[in-house]
């Protein structure tokens, strides 16, 4: 009868399965079984919806991986498959990158390698096997001493809390230009300030050692989630869509292997899902994977990137008003839903949908309806449990900075869905006085139409099905409470990003240098050197900047550094001249670039320090510019 299918009887609300009993502590904040009852009537509105159908749904199957299997693939995900297998050696990129990871995060990779190696040996593989210690030498003799083997690499000792508090021992990371900043006991960091600078896995390790273990711990009602808030960071905060895809995918590599690191120190399993590929359609609205439904729409509205179906459901909503009772929570008429979505299948694209016809709570169930049907969930199969397993960190923090790395590690499309989700929701919750849908019962509502997926580990999930449902609730309203912060590249990431193209560059310019010099052309260089040198010193004084804006003024601009000037200062001075197409221009249209340097390309917020950012990638070039030029 199940088909599949993960079910659930709303008797549960009142009753739970046999042998299972609910740990309020593992639900976070104790939700009630009265504040479940949403949960159980989403649910139950659900399987209605798919029991008229059962036949033409797809189960997603998800492959129990072999021993060392999952290592492996995680290994390449993080970018280092070249540790192992056919390609081994060293290339100059890995040993770059794994020269920038800290302690936390070499342990990490280490553990896998080991696993991987042993693996191979047991399966007698043909292929070069490294020795796990090895991997982490190369860098020691290629750049002094980077990580001393005779200190253990196991995470949190008493004996060397202090040195690694910042995250700068260990491998020789910084996290900036001030290298020895205080340690962090001196830094005013409160409970509910998000530090970025720390990584996660290094703060979590430090935490677990000190004496005081008592950062916002789980526990507490509704309305007391923590008031988390990001610290100013004069260098400025770096959101998602803020750097070039090279670097996107230095940030993938290095969440990865952070999220990893964070779940190994905290002592929590972590495992990305593999699924088995099935037939998908590959035309139509619904069902559709999200990759291919966004490649059709763009070729309808080049650059959209949320499927147009998505935002006409949600525009089609918010006409109405957001201010109806139950909106999200009562649903539509199923078989008008179901006569609905078979309409817009065969008219959405030619336009001749007549969406006059279209109740709220039918577009309601309608969006809810698409977000379940995608072939993968919108959290992805190989994160889906991951992003459930958030419920199970032992402080709220711990969870938020859990969240902010998977956010990370989502493809774009799925990514910008979930954004463009999460921002409407949060509209819904703006009208709660009238509409009674508060931060909790959007959560209850919404939670069952992104966890619970057809064929997805559906015997574990029940046989705890009532700590399953409290838990995903959790976490769909932080990803809701939270999303701005969520959506926020941490920057002690950004920082190793820094350093991977700063050690990548030094590398590359030996190598040229050695070229040239076998060429005999040393000389030539040298004057070459000199006369670019004083080029640029009289082009440019010491403490000025010059701002460009290519695609929009032939004009450029020397701008003279002081402690107080910001971004949104030079954008503000471009702006208020007159020459070229620049009059035409709004503010929230241009913004300040940093090309160059030790990054590849990154947008400036407003309030970022230009002085401070200087002293930090004093190569860069400043260009003022449209997001899309």
């Amino acid at each position: 009868r199940r088909s599949g299918q993960y079910t659930m009887n709303h008797d549960h609300s009142k009753k739970l399965p046999d042998g299972a009993s609910f740990d309020r502590s593992g639900s976070q904040d104790s939700l009630d079984e009265l504040s479940m009852d949403d949960y159980w009537k989403e649910l139950e509105n659900i399987h209605e919806t798919r029991g008229n159908n059962p036949e033409e749904r797809v189960a997603l199957v998800v492959k129990e991986p072999d021993e060392g299997e999952l290592e492996e693939e995680w290994l390449k995900e993080a970018g280092l498959s070249n540790l192992f297998g056919e390609s081994s050696g060293d290339s100059l990129e890995s040993v770059v990158f794994l020269s920038t990871l800290t302690r936390t995060q070499k342990a990490a990779v280490e553990k896998r390698v080991e696993t991987v190696t042993q693996t191979m040996r047991k399966k007698n593989k043909q292929h070069q096997i490294p020795d796990v210690r090895d991997i982490f030498r190369v860098q020691n003799d290629s750049k002094g001493k980077v990580c001393d083997r005779s200190e253990p690499s196991t995470v949190g000792t008493s004996e060397n809390k202090i040195e690694t508090q910042d995250g700068t021992k260990g491998p020789n990371f910084s996290l900036g230009m001030d290298e020895q900043k205080s340690p962090p006991e001196d830094v005013p960091f409160s409970d509910t300030d998000i530090n970025l600078e720390i990584p996660f896995a290094e703060q979590a390790a430090n935490f677990k050692d000190s004496s005081t273990g008592r950062m916002c711990k789980g526990g507490g009602g509704d309305t007391l989630l923590p008031n988390f808030r990001l610290p100013k960071d004069k260098t400025g905060t770096t959101k998602i869509g803020d750097l070039a895809p090279k670097d996107m995918k230095k940030v993938y590599s290095l969440a990865l292997i952070e999220l990893t690191a964070l779940y190994d120190v905290l002592g929590t399993e972590f495992k990305q899902q593999k699924a088995v590929k099935i037939k998908t359609k590959d035309s139509g609205l619904f069902g559709i994977p999200l990759s291919v439904l966004l490649e059709q729409d763009q070729k309808k509205v080049p650059g959209t990137k949320i499927p147009l179906i998505f935002q006409k459901l949600i525009a089609q909503i918010e006409e109405a008003t957001l201010e109806t009772e139950g909106l999200l929570r009562i649903p539509g008429v199923a078989t008008r839903v179901k006569s609905l979505c078979q309409e817009l299948e065969a008219k959405f694209y030619e336009g001749t949908f007549n969406w006059e016809n279209v109740k709220q709570h039918d577009a309601a169930s309608l969006l809810k309806l698409f977000i379940r049907e995608l072939p993968q969930p919108l959290l992805t199969v190989e994160y889906l449990k991951a992003f459930q397993d958030v419920r199970s960190l032992p402080t709220k923090k711990q969870q938020l900075q859990a969240l902010n790395l998977l956010v990370l590690l989502l493809p774009e499309a799925n990514r910008d869905t979930l954004k463009f989700l999460l921002e409407f929701l949060q509209r819904v919750i703006d009208h709660r006085d009238k509409n009674k849908m508060t931060l909790k019962n959007v959560a209850m509502v919404m939670a069952p139409n992104l966890f619970t997926f057809h064929g997805f580990g559906s015997k574990a999930i029940e046989q705890s099905e009532f700590v399953m449902a409290a838990g995903t609730a959790n976490v769909m309203r932080f990803m809701i409470q939270y999303q701005k912060l969520l959506w926020t590249i941490p920057k002690f990431i950004v920082n190793q990003v820094r350093k991977q193209n700063s050690e990548s560059q030094k590398k590359e310019k030996k190598d040229k240098a050695m070229k040239k010099l076998l060429k005999k052309m040393a000389y030539d260089r040298e004057k070459h050197e000199k006369q670019e040198k004083t080029t640029n010193d009289a082009d440019v004084p010491q403490g000025v900047i010059r701002v460009q804006a290519p695609h929009l003024s032939k004009v450029s601009m020397a701008i003279q550094l002081t402690e107080e000037l910001k971004a949104g200062d030079i954008v503000a001075r471009f702006l208020s001249q007159k020459s070229g197409n620049v009059q035409a221009l709004k503010k929230e249209e241009v913004f300040l670039y940093e090309i160059g340097g030790n990054i590849g390309e990154r947008c400036l917020d407003d309030d970022t320090y230009m002085k401070d950012l200087y002293q930090l990638n004093p190569n860069a070039e400043w260009v003022i510019k449209s997001k899309q030029s």
